[in-house]
């Protein structure tokens, strides 16, 4: 008398599905944008720093309108005292947008949902820039809108003295001063390091660097060669030249874009808790 073996084989055939990779959709970039701008509002820190900015720009209109003479009611000088406290403070905005991954340990939950870092740091540089862009045309909007007030109430001429070409290269300084405060965050992932960082490469080196070409010649032939915070200041001034694009090249490459890269190279491989 003979036996067949009956094999189930269903048992091990789930198994092998169990195993199988489920491969799910990556998530589009405008979601991670969209989220990465919400993160920049949500926080306490970045929400009261964009409400100090907004502040300083009200204060700073108002101190104009009553302390200028009537010969400073201009557009230059509206823009421009409403765009100093922007543009000291916006690149703390980059900064906490980069770190908030450590300092609120929200990096394990993020690099989980997009595994791929790049795709993160890119939202974040384009969500600080998109900031930056929108703070500034807001600052220009609020400074025409205080000069033709300013001078309707004192009954003087309206003075529009800042060309395009003006406004092109402060827009310009001002992102570059953005992606530094981006380039700090990167590179040192801790939010009150690259604050401290950042404003003393924004008042203690330029202090230094001026002293130093005021007492020695040859760093001051030197200096636009390895001072990008004097080429970036010279941007606010406009009118370049070849040789002063060619000096800001220079200084950007060794002073943000060498940094910014081995800030970036880090962050790919650093161990996320």
């Amino acid at each position: 008398m003979s036996h067949t073996a009956v094999i189930d084989t269903a048992p091990v055939a789930e198994r092998a599905r169990a195993r199988e990779r489920v491969e799910h959709e990556r998530i589009p970039f405008r979601t991670i944008v969209g989220v990465e701008l919400r993160k920049a509002f949500d926080t306490r820190s970045g929400f009261w720093l964009l409400v100090a900015i907004a502040a300083a720009g009200v204060l700073t209109t108002g101190a104009v309108l009553t302390f200028a003479s009537d010969s400073d009611l201009t557009y230059d000088s509206f823009a421009g005292a409403i765009g100093v406290p922007m543009t000291i403070l916006l690149p703390v905005v980059a900064i906490l947008a980069v770190t908030g991954e450590w300092s609120q340990r929200a990096g394990l939950t993020t690099f989980t949902l997009v595994p791929h870092r790049g795709r993160v740091l890119r939202g974040k540089f384009e969500v600080s820039i998109a900031i930056g862009v929108a703070s500034m045309a807001l600052a220009l909007a609020v400074g025409a809108l205080g000069n033709i007030v300013g001078t309707t109430l004192m009954g003087v001429d309206t003075v529009w003295n800042l060309s395009f070409t003006s406004i092109l290269y402060i827009v310009g300084a001002d992102l570059i001063g953005m992606t530094v405060g981006f380039m700090l965050g990167v590179l040192t992932r801790n939010s009150a390091g690259a604050i401290v960082a950042y404003f003393t490469y924004w008042f203690v080196v330029p202090t230094l660097s001026m002293v130093l070409a005021a007492n020695q010649a040859w760093f001051e032939k030197a200096q636009p060669w390895v001072d990008f915070n004097f080429n970036q200041g010279k941007l606010y001034d406009g009118g370049f030249t070849a040789q002063d694009w060619a000096q800001l090249a220079v200084t950007g490459v060794v002073w943000l874009g060498l940094p910014l890269a081995f800030g970036l190279w880090r962050v790919m491989r650093a161990e996320v808790k």
